[in-house]
C-alpha cells in the first residue's frame, strides 16, 4: 500500500532539528505578516487534523527523518491541504515533526516518543472542555490572578503538553500571560453586567462611525473570506461550532470590517473591547437560532460593503449591534 507519507526514502533528521521545529521563524502571509501574528489560535480541525497525522505516522511505522508529503497526506485524510498544513506546524511546535532542508516536514519522533509529544494535541472535546472550565472559573472568581503550571495540571486533570498546548491558545488569545521567571498571571476581563452592557454601547459609538471613517478602504479580500465563515455558519456550521470558535469567528468579521478604517484608535479600541468581553461571551452567547439570525446579518453587513454601500452598512450595522445587545442582556446566565 502506498504510503501517505510519499516515496521519498527517509532524510536523517540532524542535530538540533528538534531545536529548529521549536524556533523556526512562522511562515509569512501574502502581505508579510507572520501567521503566529494573525492572533488566531489552532481551530477544532486543525488539532483534529494533527491528531490524525500522528496516528498515521503510528500506523505506518514511517521512521524518524522520513518526508512528509502534504498534498499526499490531505488525500490520505480526504481533507484540503491548508488544514494539513496547519497541522503540521501545530505538530512542528509539539517537536514530532520538524521541518526540512527543502521546505515541507520530516517525521521528527516515533514510538513513544510520538505518542507523548501528540498529548500536547488534545483531542478536540477534551481541550475545548478543559478550555471552557478554566474560562469558567476565572469569570466566576474561582481562579487567583496569578497561577502556576503544576497548579492548574492538577486543577484540571491535564499533561504537561495538554497544558502547554491550551496555555499557549489562552496566551494568543490575551487574556494569561507569562510571568518572568515563572508563574502565569491572568489579565483582566469582563466580569460585571453593568461593564458588558457598556461595552455593547461603546461599540455602537466606534463600530458604525469607523464604515464613515474618510480614510475607510475596502479590503475586499478580507471581507470576502470572513463573508465566507459566515455563511458556511448560516449554511449549518453554526448547529456544530464552539461557542470559543463562533466567538473568534463573530469579531474576526467585526475586527476585519473594522480595519478597513484605517483608523488605528479604533481598530486598538475594538481588539481591546473583543479581548475584555471573550469569557463573558461564553457564558452570555446567544441560542443557536438567535445565532444564525446575527450571521446572516454579517453576511449582508459584507454584501452592502462589498456593493459599496457604506451608508446603508453603517446603519445595518447600528442596528444588528443594539439588537444583539439587547437580547444577550436580557437572557439569563448560562
Amino acid at each position: 500500500m502506498t504510503s501517505a507519507a510519499g516515496t521519498a526514502q527517509p532524510v536523517p533528521a540532524g542535530p538540533g532539528t528538534l531545536a529548529e521545529a521549536q524556533t523556526m521563524t512562522p511562515p509569512t502571509t501574502r502581505k508579510g505578516t507572520s501567521r503566529s501574528d494573525e492572533g488566531a489560535a489552532p481551530t477544532p480541525l486543525t488539532r483534529r487534523t494533527a491528531a490524525r497525522i500522528a496516528e498515521h505516522i503510528a500506523a505506518e511505522g514511517l521512521a524518524v527523518g522520513t518526508r512528509l508529503v502534504e498534498r499526499t497526506l490531505a488525500e490520505h485524510l480526504k481533507v484540503s491541504r491548508s488544514p494539513v498544513r496547519q497541522a503540521l506546524r501545530l505538530l512542528a511546535e509539539e517537536g514530532a515533526v520538524a521541518p526540512a532542508e527543502r521546505g515541507g516536514y520530516t517525521v521528527a519522533l516515533s514510538g513513544p516518543a510520538l505518542t507523548e509529544a501528540a498529548v500536547g494535541t488534545p483531542t478536540e472535546d477534551h481541550a475545548e472542555d478543559a478550555y471552557l472550565r478554566i474560562a469558567a472559573d476565572r469569570l466566576d472568581e474561582n481562579l487567583p490572578d496569578r497561577v502556576t503550571e503544576n497548579a492548574l495540571a492538577r486543577r484540571y486533570d491535564l499533561t504537561p503538553g495538554q497544558l502547554a498546548h491550551l496555555l499557549r491558545r489562552i496566551a494568543v488569545e490575551g487574556w494569561i500571560e507569562r510571568l518572568p521567571g515563572y508563574g502565569w498571571e491572568f489579565q483582566p476581563m469582563l466580569t460585571s453586567m453593568d461593564a458588558y452592557q457598556d461595552s455593547y454601547r461603546f461599540r455602537l459609538t466606534i463600530e458604525p462611525a469607523a464604515i464613515l471613517e474618510p480614510g475607510f478602504v475596502l479590503d475586499r479580500e478580507a471581507l470576502e473570506t470572513v463573508r465566507a465563515q459566515q455563511q458556511r455558519l448560516v449554511d449549518g456550521d453554526i448547529r456544530t461550532i464552539g461557542n470559543a470558535e463562533l466567538y473568534d469567528l463573530n469579531s474576526r468579521f467585526h475586527e476585519t470590517v473594522m480595519a478597513c478604517s484605517r483608523n488605528s484608535f479604533f481598530i486598538d479600541a475594538l481588539r481591546r473591547v473583543d479581548r475584555l468581553r471573550r469569557l463573558m461571551e461564553y457564558r452570555r452567547s446567544l441560542q443557536r437560532d438567535r445565532a444564525l439570525v446575527r450571521c446572516a446579518e454579517h453576511v449582508e453587513i459584507a454584501d452592502l460593503l462589498l456593493a459599496g454601500k457604506r451608508d446603508e452598512a453603517s446603519a445595518y450595522l447600528r442596528d444588528h449591534l443594539s439588537s444583539v445587545g439587547v437580547e444577550k442582556a436580557s437572557r439569563p446566565d448560562g
